[in-house]
């Protein structure tokens, strides 16, 4: 069936967010435009304030209202310490853990010469220019563990070297409450490879 122009429009809008195939853009589209009209029209306008007024952290890249975002702002995390992440996400992960306090350099993705991203998409120049200012005593590389991720570690770890910066990758290998029997074979060659002494 052929969908009225706007109707298969607002379809296709909503077949950009992640994971959503064409049924359920069809199902989220005939939702809002049956049930949610109230709650579309929120949308639309938070989602056009958002666009409006939503922008990166000058210093870390991460999304903030202001020049600086509340994590480059606060005084109380440890500014020797430059957590590398590919996305905001990532960051919002880390966050919730609890278990870090440093500071965050967000590269909004890794590097793909297939895709034409190289370390001039990633913001290495504004990398550079907080490893250049003294501070950062060691660089994070909290990449995913894929072959681009690898390869963008790869490539931040040789940045810290030729700065005289201590270099470390977050460590990979089998959750906690996971069961060795289900890991896959990867996983568990890493974990195995980056053992500690107890």
């Amino acid at each position: 069936m052929k969908h009225p122009p706007r109707l298969a429009e607002l379809i296709e809008a909503l077949r950009a967010l992640p994971g959503v195939g064409p049924k359920s853009a069809q199902r989220m589209a005939f939702h809002l435009l049956q049930d949610g009209r109230s709650g579309a029209q929120r949308l639309a306008q938070t989602l056009e304030a958002a666009l409006e007024s939503v922008t990166r952290c000058r210093r870390c890249r991460m999304f903030a209202e202001q020049e600086l975002c509340a994590i480059c702002a606060s005084g109380q995390r440890e500014p020797a310490l430059l957590c590398v992440v590919e996305s905001p996400a990532d960051v919002v992960a880390i966050e919730q853990s609890g278990g870090y306090r440093g500071r965050y350099f967000v590269l909004m993705g890794h590097l793909s010469p297939l895709d034409g991203v190289g370390p001039e998409q990633l913001g290495m120049r504004e990398l550079e220019a907080i490893l250049d200012e003294g501070v950062v005593r060691e660089l994070i590389l909290a990449t995913n563990p894929t072959v681009e991720g690898e390869a963008t570690a790869h490539f931040l770890a040789e940045l810290a070297m030729r700065r005289g910066l201590a270099a470390s990758r977050i460590a990979h290998g089998v959750p906690i409450g996971g069961e060795i029997e289900y890991v896959d074979g990867g996983t568990l060659a890493r974990a195995l490879s980056g053992r500690q002494s107890v």
